[in-house]
C-alpha cells in the first residue's frame, strides 16, 4: 500500500469507491488515523472476510 502521506492525499476518493464497491462499509471502518494503518487493514479484513495483500491490492486499484 501507499505510505500514508500518499494514502492520505487521496483516501476520501478511494473511501468514496470503496464504499460503491462493498456496500456494507461504514465511516467507522474506513476511517483512516495517523498511526493506525494496520487498525484501518485489520476493519477491513474483518469486514470484507479478504487478506491484508487482497485489501492492499483493491485498494492500489482504485
Amino acid at each position: 500500500m501507499e505510505n500514508l502521506t500518499e494514502l492520505k492525499g487521496d483516501w476520501k476518493q478511494k473511501v468514496a469507491k470503496l464504499k460503491q464497491k462493498f456496500a456494507m462499509l461504514t465511516d467507522d471502518d474506513v476511517m483512516l488515523a495517523e498511526g493506525k494503518q494496520d487498525e484501518l487493514l485489520g476493519r477491513l479484513q474483518t469486514k470484507l472476510g479478504k487478506t491484508k495483500e487482497e485489501i492492499h491490492k483493491i485498494i492500489s486499484e482504485l
